[in-house]
């Protein structure tokens, strides 16, 4: 199940701008990345330690530091992840954001996504902070702006992309079972990772980090959004 796009239309904005400028910056992010594997191996990998998010390296005060809880947000090339790492990111950015933009605004929801990258990447910090291997991508960010938009339309629909045997088909479902199948499977995983220490390529914790980050939508809403939704009036 692939969420494609959003079914409603904006309150405020006719158009996404900043979910786009994300979108175009993550891909301009992992085409550099390519060149640079092309060009020069070893300063590929130095970059991926630079701007990655190695949970030791933040403890120790070393490297990139804090900065790379940003930086690692818009990183999806590595050797376990590269296209599909970032296709799946930013049709989950573009079903969800465009109407949690429109509830903030271009700039607010700006900081709101970077906000949610930053709580999401300390978190998985947190779980895995005598590690040494980089954590890059946008997921975490991504399943603040899922946490956002379940809180602020939670009876929004959205296009999915849907599997079954051979074949697939685009229909519209109701967000929040989206949202909740993404959120629900993470639990299990994230538990395994934290008390059986079991192997994952996968950063759990920062999905679930970033999720529970996008409990802070309140605070970058619109002045008008913040009213509409504070009386129960639809966004």
């Amino acid at each position: 199940m692939i969420p494609l796009t959003d079914l409603q239309p904006n309150r405020y904005t006719s158009f996404p701008f900043m979910t786009m400028f994300i979108i175009l910056l993550n891909m301009m992010a992992l085409i550099a990345q390519v060149m640079l594997l092309e060009f020069n191996q070893d300063l590929y990998y130095k970059s991926i330690y630079l701007l990655g998010s190695v949970p030791a390296f933040v403890m120790d005060q070393v490297g990139g530091g804090a900065l790379t809880s940003i930086t690692s947000t818009f990183m999806h090339y590595d050797q376990t992840g590269g296209i599909f790492h970032l296709a799946g990111n930013m049709l989950a950015l573009w079903a969800f954001a465009q109407r949690v933009e429109d509830a903030c605004g271009h700039w607010r929801f700006l900081a709101f996504y970077l906000t949610c990258g930053v709580v999401a990447d300390i978190i998985s910090i947190m779980s895995r902070s005598t590690e040494s291997i980089p954590g890059i991508g946008a997921s975490g960010a991504v399943y603040g702006i899922m946490a956002a938009y379940l809180i602020l339309f939670p009876g929004g629909k959205i296009k999915v992309l849907l599997f079954w045997g051979f074949g697939f088909a685009r229909i519209p479902i109701r967000a929040y079972w989206v949202i909740l199948f993404f959120f629900l499977k993470e639990i299990p995983n994230a538990l395994d990772v934290l008390l059986r220490n079991v192997d994952s390529n996968i950063a759990h914790w920062a999905h679930l980090g970033g999720f529970f980050a996008g409990t802070l939508i309140f605070l970058f809403l619109r002045p008008d959004a913040f009213h509409r939704f504070r009386n129960e009036l639809p966004l």
